[in-house]
């Protein structure tokens, strides 16, 4: 009798939809923003080397793009439609500012990207070289342009700013011009941009290098050393050097951005370490297992890192869930005199090990980028299988951190839609989930649609992923050299894929 009415309940749905949706879109977009500056990279060093072999790369590796690009339009559409559907109390409170940087993301950015990456589809031999790959740095500007403003609108439900309430329509609406600036200027969209890009080039990095060293090795042992050693080798340390690189600055990204979490939504910080006082020399938790109202079970604490994650210093007194709580309530009650007391605490659990698994994901990949970079060191060749196979199905860790990144980030957020901007006593732009849902979506309604799509979803990735391995295992056709240039310079050796545009 409780488990129906809880089955059935629409903010639940909603925001599981939202939630698998999410998800499901977020794989394949770190791909595509990583991937698309580094096509046109390995397109630009074919134009100035005139080594054949990059020209092969670029069209192999754009193939995968195209893939991707294609089911992450697909994917990405239903997005905008349930701010409309099953969150339209949101929408009609916020929807004068949310509207405005995914306005600019469709009109301006998707259209760029999609336009230009047709032109590189088509214009292989109608344009000239130079033009051709100016189309898909095109496509790159477009991919990180798209993903700015998306996340312009994410770090504004994140933290609010530029906003006034219309007294006379009780709507939140942009301050004017000096409003949208804010709005671009927000100091956690250009953190959270910059870890973003960063983890979608470890994950196009991590492609690059798991479908290399995969070919590598079956070269190699097949006798084809000149395409192992001349194609997959060069990508191989091309995809390592990229993981490493952007690793390394999701790293750095990520620690400021903690800086400013910490100050501007104290809660979801303190879950993510399960601290629920307020502590100087607050330690670092590798395993911890309960909340604060049953109690936090620890295990391999560390004093002192999680203030210096939180403040880069080691002695600083970091704010615990009981203070964050208390924090929120009275920020509310200053807004809505008498209102019934709420927890406004994230769920500790979920918090505290998507944020765990998000680092521990993303710091394997950056080994792994160092340690391919390690066994092609002084000209070698990685041939054995085992390793072939293992590149391959460690290829696809930056994609779960990724995705436990954005758990992480919307779950620790909760109960708030919009988050109070606790350093702005006048604003009152906030709003809890529960008063975003829709009034009029039936929970039958929301529970049909997140079984089409979750059903839908699940087709499409199949769809996905078989196209990919199709084309993947299709590879490429690397001619010999003739015997004179085998030993010398490869830029002339001619190279043909297996498909072609």
């Amino acid at each position: 009798m409780v488990i129906a009415p809880l089955a059935l309940d629409s903010l639940d749905l909603a925001r599981w939809q939202f939630g698998i949706t999410t998800v499901y879109h977020f794989i394949l977009v770190p791909l595509t923003i990583g991937l698309s500056p580094m096509v046109a990279l390995m397109e630009a060093l074919w134009l100035r080397t005139r080594n054949e072999q990059w020209l092969v790369a670029a069209k192999f590796f754009g193939k995968i793009l195209l893939i991707n690009f294609a089911l992450g339009v697909a994917t990405g559409l239903v997005q905008e439609f349930q701010f409309g559907m099953n969150w339209s109390e949101y929408s009609r409170f916020v929807g004068n500012i949310f509207g405005a940087p995914l306005a600019f993301e469709a009109l301006l950015a998707f259209f760029m990207e999609s336009t230009f990456l047709g032109l590189w589809i088509f214009g292989w031999d109608r344009l000239s070289p130079r033009l051709h790959n100016l189309c898909m740095w095109a496509v790159a500007a477009g991919t990180n342009f798209s993903a700015f403003f998306i996340l312009a609108a994410n770090s504004w439900m994140q933290h609010p700013v530029g906003t006034v309430i219309n007294p006379d329509t009780g709507r939140a609406e942009l301050d004017g011009l000096s409003g949208f600036a804010a709005v671009l200027s927000n100091p956690i969209l250009w953190t959270t941009a910059t870890h973003v890009i960063t983890s979608a080039f470890l994950v196009a990095g991590a492609v690059v290098l798991g479908v290399s060293v995969w070919w590598m090795t079956r070269a190699a042992r097949a006798g084809q050393d000149y395409e192992a050693r001349h194609l997959w080798r060069r990508t191989t340390r091309l995809g390592a050097t990229v993981m490493l690189v952007a690793g390394l600055a999701t790293a750095v990204s990520g620690h400021f951005q903690g800086h400013l979490v910490t100050e501007e939504q104290p809660a979801k910080m303190a879950a993510a370490e399960g601290l629920c006082h307020t502590e100087s020399r607050a330690p670092f938790t590798a395993v911890a297992f309960g909340d604060c109202d049953t109690g936090m079970t620890r295990f391999i604490s560390v004093p002192g890192v999680y203030s210096f994650m939180a403040t880069n210093d080691v002695n600083a007194e970091v704010t615990g869930l009981v203070d964050a709580q208390q924090m929120y309530s009275d920020y509310v009650q200053a807004h809505e005199p008498g209102a019934a007391e709420t927890d406004y605490t994230p769920n500790v659990m979920i918090t505290f090990w998507s944020f765990r698994l998000m680092i521990a994901l993303g710091m394997a990949s950056v080994g792994i980028g160092a340690l391919a970079l390690w066994l092609l060191r002084s000209d070698r060749l990685i041939t054995r299988p085992w390793l072939g196979r293992a590149a391959l199905w460690t290829m696809w860790l930056p994609f779960v951190a990724c995705s436990f990144g954005w758990i992480f980030t919307e779950m620790g957020r909760q109960p708030w839609v919009i988050v109070p901007n606790l350093a702005d006593p006048v604003s009152q732009v906030y709003m809890r989930t529960a008063d975003g849902v829709s009034t009029a979506a039936s929970a039958g309604t929301v529970l049909a649609s997140v079984t089409i799509f979750t059903l839908l979803y699940a087709a499409l990735g199949v769809v996905w992923f078989m196209l990919l391995r199709r084309y993947v295992r299709e590879g490429v056709r690397t001619q010999r050299p003739p015997a004179d240039q085998e030993h010398g310079s490869d830029a002339a050796a001619p190279a043909l894929l297996s498909f072609d545009y």
